[in-house]
C-alpha cells in the first residue's frame, strides 16, 4: 500500500495547531457580542421602565448609562433625573446630557424638544432656540414641537414669532387649539381682536373660536364668529350649536341663544320680540326646544293638550282640564321669549273657561327670564262657562334683562281645588 506523501503530513500539523485557537476566538467573539447585546436590551429597558419618581432611579440611569451607552434613553433617564436637581450646574450637566441624546438619535424630534428646553433653563437661549427650531423642522406637521416653540418665543417677549407658531397648532389640533385660545386670551387681555388674528382662518377653527367665546362668557363674538362660519360647515358641526344654545340659555343670553338654538335645529322657528307656535297650531311639548311651548305632565288631576274642536282661529287651540288641582304652583305651560332690555311689550290672548271652578282661579303671568319674578299678571279667568273674551298685559322689561317667560299662575288661595276646563288660543307680543 503506497504512503501518504510528507509534505501532506505536515500540512495537516499544521492546520490541527491553529484550528483550537481560532475557534476559541470565534467563542469568545460569539460571548463578547452577545454580552453586548444583551447589556444593552437590559440597559435600555431599565431606561424605559424606570419612572423619574423612583427613589432609586439616579442609580438605575448610571446603571443604564454604563450597560447601554449608544442607547439615546439611557441618557435621557440620567439627564431627566439631573435636571431635577433644580440648580445651574445640573442644568448645565443636563443640556450636556441631553446633547448626547440627540448624537445618538438625531431624527427624534421629542429630544431635540428635551435638549432646547434644557438649553432654556441653563440659559442658553440661542441654542435652545436652534434646538426647538430643528424640533419643528424633523416634524413639520406635529402641533407639540410648535407648540413648544411657540411658548419659547413668549417667554422670550418675542410675541410675534410665538403666536405665528401658536397659530399653526390651532389648524390640525383641538387639544392645543383652546389652550391657544386661552393663552391669547390672557395674555391680550381679552381682546378678541388679538385672539382672532392667531386663530387660523378654517370652518373648524372658526366653530372651535365660536366655542371658546361661549365659554369665556362672551356672546355677542361668539355669535359673530359662528355667523361667519358657512351654513354648510355648521350642519356638520350640530352638536357645537346646540352646545353654545344651551349655555347661553343658562347663563340667560337669551337672544344670543335664541339666534344658536334656532341655526341649530332646536327652535328652527323661534324669533326674538316673537311668541313661537301662539295659536297652538304646530305640535306643543318638544321639551328639546328652548323658545317653544313646554309642558309639564307632572300631575294626574291636570291635562293639558291641544283641541282642535275648540278655537278661537285657526285650526286649534290648546286646553287644560281640572280635575282637582290643588297644588298651590301651576306652571304647567310656558315657554321663554327674548326681548330687549328695558323695552315696553304688549302681550295680547284670548281665553274661554268651561264650568271652571275655584278660590284661587288660573292667570297668565308674565316673569322675568332671569329669577322669575312676576313683571305682570292677569285678572284669574272668570269663573263658569264663558266665550272667548280677549286679555291684555302690558310688560316692561328691567334694564339688564333679555328674556321674559310666560306660564299660567294661579291666584294665591291655601288648599283650593281647581274644577273645570279653559282653553287659550291667539297669544301674541308687540313692542310698544
Amino acid at each position: 500500500m503506497p504512503k501518504e506523501p510528507v509534505s501532506h503530513i505536515i500540512v495537516s500539523r499544521h492546520g490541527d495547531r491553529w484550528g483550537k485557537p481560532l475557534a476559541i476566538c470565534v467563542v469568545i467573539a460569539a460571548f463578547l457580542a452577545a454580552w453586548y447585546a444583551v447589556s444593552w436590551q437590559i440597559g435600555a429597558m431599565l431606561a424605559e421602565l424606570t419612572p423619574t419618581s423612583q427613589p432609586d432611579s439616579q442609580r438605575v440611569a448610571e446603571m443604564a448609562v454604563a450597560l447601554a451607552p449608544n442607547d439615546p434613553g439611557t441618557y435621557w433617564l440620567l439627564a431627566t433625573k439631573e435636571k431635577e436637581k433644580f440648580s445651574p450646574e445640573s442644568f448645565d450637566n443636563a443640556s450636556g446630557l441631553f446633547e448626547e441624546v440627540v448624537r445618538r438619535s438625531p431624527y427624534d424630534y421629542r429630544w431635540w424638544i428635551e435638549l432646547g428646553r434644557a438649553n432654556e433653563q441653563s440659559e442658553n437661549v440661542e441654542r435652545a432656540e436652534i434646538a426647538l427650531r430643528r424640533a419643528a423642522e424633523l416634524a413639520p406637521n406635529f402641533t407639540y414641537p410648535r407648540w413648544q416653540l411657540g411658548n419659547f418665543y413668549l417667554r422670550q417677549n418675542r410675541t410675534s414669532e410665538a403666536f405665528a407658531e401658536l397659530k399653526k397648532t390651532t389648524e390640525g389640533s383641538l387639544k392645543y387649539r383652546d389652550q391657544v385660545f386661552s393663552l391669547a386670551w390672557d395674555y391680550f387681555d381679552k381682546d378678541p381682536a388679538r385672539v382672532e388674528e392667531i386663530a387660523a382662518d378654517t370652518p373648524d377653527v372658526r366653530a372651535s373660536l365660536a366655542l371658546f367665546y361661549a365659554v369665556h362668557d362672551s356672546p355677542a363674538d361668539a355669535l359673530r364668529v359662528w355667523n361667519a362660519v358657512p351654513d354648510e360647515d355648521k350642519a356638520e358641526r350640530p352638536a357645537i350649536g346646540k352646545t353654545i344654545a344651551q349655555g347661553f340659555f343658562d347663563r340667560h343670553h337669551f337672544r344670543e341663544s335664541l339666534e344658536f338654538a334656532r341655526q341649530a335645529g332646536l327652535d328652527p322657528d323661534a324669533k326674538a320680540e316673537t311668541i313661537t307656535n301662539g295659536g297652538f297650531e304646530a305640535f306643543v311639548g318638544n321639551n328639546d326646544s328652548l323658545f317653544d311651548w313646554k309642558v309639564n305632565r307632572n300631575d294626574g288631576k291636570l291635562d293639558i293638550a291641544t283641541d282642535s274642536s275648540v278655537k278661537h282661529s285657526g285650526g286649534r287651540s290648546i286646553r287644560f282640564a281640572f280635575r282637582g288641582y290643588a297644588k298651590p304652583d301651576l306652571y304647567n305651560l310656558s315657554q321663554f321669549v327674548a326681548v330687549e332690555a328695558s323695552e315696553k311689550y304688549k302681550i295680547s290672548f284670548w281665553v274661554r273657561t268651561e264650568n271652571l271652578r275655584s278660590g284661587g282661579g288660573p292667570r297668565l303671568e308674565v316673569a322675568d327670564g332671569n329669577d322669575g319674578t312676576v313683571l305682570a299678571a292677569s285678572e284669574p279667568f272668570a269663573g263658569n262657562s264663558n266665550e272667548w273674551q280677549q286679555f291684555t298685559l302690558d310688560i316692561l322689561v328691567p334694564n339688564g334683562r333679555s328674556g321674559i317667560v310666560i306660564r299660567t299662575g294661579r291666584q294665591s288661595c291655601a288648599d283650593c281645588p281647581i274644577f273645570g276646563t279653559f282653553w287659550y288660543d291667539d297669544l301674541s307680543l308687540t313692542k310698544q
